[in-house]
């Protein structure tokens, strides 16, 4: 019997109907290289190792090690240590393109979701099950209370939709909270002028402190006299979550310059 270890947040899916659905979202196909990150029991590493060419499955419970093996999946590389502590530049040195579908651990779904984004060449999409809230912050737009940091991100590195809801009843052990499956397709050319790192510390030094204005985050990166003579008083009164993407492109390259 498996012991559930709640400081991974491990919560397993089984239904074969949704693992299918699952990697139906992704888009997988016999040329693919998949990879999966928290292999779980495997349920889901078994129905991508039926249609992609190629399952890297990372896993951070060496418990898990015998139950993963002793499925015996040719087309799978199980690599049993914590995904976080990989750096993606010497894991895709011998990649080609691949996507990415897992069942995300709640804990830990924005960080393993900026690292792809962040330090990635070769990502070409993430279909990953996230907490609901999570996924309605990822597809939310300017003005809702949902939109932040991680909404303006994915809209610069992508596009994302919710391709369905979880309902929590479909997990074991079952969780506090519903998910969502949703799809991020990178489009590394739709900002390719900008530069990554500025852009993110702009967009974050904007959110900084969600009440305030634009002047008074922003003055942390530039002074309120450099920002006064570049944008109008009602410009920057306003409030980064009022943003859309195209604004913080303008924002950027105004400031660029």
């Amino acid at each position: 019997m498996f012991n559930f270890k709640k400081k991974y947040g491990q919560n397993f899916l089984s239904d074969k109907n949704l693992l299918k659905a699952i990697v139906s979202d992704s888009e997988v196909s016999k040329d693919d290289t998949v990879l999966e990150i928290g292999a779980g029991a495997g349920a889901l590493t078994q129905e991508l190792s039926s249609i992609a060419n190629k399952v890297i499955a990372f896993e951070i419970d060496a418990d898990l090690e015998e139950t993963l093996l002793s499925l015996n999946l040719k087309n799978v590389t199980f690599i049993f240590q914590d995904f976080m502590k990989v750096s993606l530049k010497d894991f895709e040195k011998d990649l080609d393109r691949y996507k990415v579908v897992a069942n995300l651990p709640y804990y830990i779904t924005t960080p393993i979701i900026f690292k792809l984004l962040e330090e990635s060449e070769k990502v070409e999409s993430l279909t990953i099950m996230v907490q609901k809230e999570v996924a309605e912050r990822i597809v939310c737009e300017a003005g809702s209370k949902d939109y932040g940091i991680l909404s303006v991100m994915i809209k610069f590195y992508g596009e994302a939709k919710i391709n369905r809801i979880v309902k929590r009843q479909m997990f074991n052990p079952m969780p506090n909270v519903d998910s969502a499956v949703v799809t991020i397709k990178i489009d590394r050319a739709k900002y390719a002028s900008i530069n990554r790192e500025k852009f993110s510390k702009l967009v974050k030094t904007a959110f900084s402190m969600r009440r305030k204005t634009l002047l008074n985050n922003l003055s942390a990166l530039f002074s309120k006299e450099i920002l006064k003579s570049k944008f109008d008083e009602k410009f920057l009164t306003r409030r980064a979550e009022s943003l859309t993407i195209d604004e913080f492109i303008n924002l950027y390259k105004i400031l660029e310059k």
